[in-house]
C-alpha cells in the first residue's frame, strides 16, 4: 500500500511511519524538519516529503508527483495552553487553530483527490474533546473542530473510509513540556500500535488507552454544571 503520514518527524507519526514501512508498505513521511526526514529515509520503504502543513501551495507543490494513496493519515499538530483566560491570548489561539484545524483543511484539499477509491482517510484528534478541561481553550477547540470535521466527512465521502482517532496522553516531545500529571500515559510506540490495529480494521473511531478514554466518555453523562465544578477543582 501507499501511505502518506503528516507529522511524521516525531512522536506517533514517526512510529507509525516506521511500523507501516516494516510491514512492506511504501510510506511518504511528511513534515518540516528536513534533518529528521532524512533520518527516516534511512528506513527501507520510507520516502521523505517536506512541506508546511499550514501552507496550501507548499503542500500541493510537494505532493504534485505522487501516485494515488491507499491511506492518508493527517497527524500533524501542536499544543499550547491558555494560562490566563482572563487576559485571553488571541495570537496563541490563532497559532493552535491554524496548525491543528486549518492545516487539516489545506491537507484535505491537496490530498483527498489523491486517495484511491476504496481508500482510507485518518484524522487524529484528541480525547480532550470528550470534556472541557482547564487551560485547553485553544487546543480543545481545535481538536473538537477536527472531530466534527471527520464525522461530517464520514457522511459525505462515499468511496473513502474515514477513521477518527482520539488518543489519551502520549509521551512525546510535544507532551514533555506538560507541567501536570498525565494519567495512564502511553509511549508513542504503544500509541502507534493502538492506531495500527484500529486503522487496519477500518474502525470509525479509534481511542486509547481504553481505561482512560472510556472513563472520560463515562464522565460525559454528568450534568455540565457538576462537571464544571469538578474541573475547577483541578486548577486549585
Amino acid at each position: 500500500m501507499n501511505i502518506l503520514i503528516t507529522g511524521a518527524t516525531s512522536g506517533i507519526g514517526e512510529q507509525l511511519a516506521i511500523k507501516y514501512a516494516k510491514q512492506g508498505n511504501t510510506v511518504i513521511a511528511c513534515g518540516r524538519n528536513l534533518e529528521k526526514l532524512s533520518e527516516l529515509e534511512k528506513h527501507t520503504n520510507i520516502k521523505a516529503c517536506q512541506f508546511d502543513a499550514t501552507d496550501l501551495a507548499d503542500i500541493k507543490q510537494a505532493t504534485l508527483g505522487f501516485p494515488a494513496f491507499d491511506k492518508v493519515i493527517l497527524n500533524a499538530g501542536n499544543c499550547e495552553y491558555v494560562d490566563d483566560a482572563r487576559n485571553f491570548d488571541s495570537a496563541l489561539f490563532e497559532r493552535v487553530i491554524s496548525v491543528n484545524l486549518l492545516a487539516m483543511g489545506y491537507c484535505l484539499e491537496a490530498l483527498l483527490p489523491k486517495i484511491s477509491s476504496g481508500g482510507q482517510l485518518v484524522l487524529v484528534s484528541s480525547s480532550v474533546t470528550y470534556l472541557p478541561l482547564p487551560r485547553s481553550e485553544a487546543y480543545g477547540a481545535s481538536k473538537a473542530g477536527v472531530s466534527y470535521l471527520a464525522k461530517s466527512l464520514a457522511i459525505d465521502l462515499n468511496d473513502v473510509d474515514v477513521t477518527l482517532v482520539h488518543p489519551g496522553f502520549v509521551k512525546t516531545p510535544l507532551t514533555d513540556k506538560n507541567d501536570f500529571p498525565m494519567p495512564m500515559a502511553v509511549t508513542a510506540e504503544q500509541a502507534a500500535d493502538y492506531m495500527l490495529k484500529g486503522i487496519n480494521k477500518r474502525r470509525k473511531e479509534v481511542h486509547f488507552p481504553y481505561r482512560f478514554t472510556l472513563f472520560l466518555k463515562a464522565l460525559r453523562i454528568l450534568p455540565l454544571p457538576l462537571w464544571l465544578r469538578l474541573a475547577k477543582g483541578l486548577t486549585r
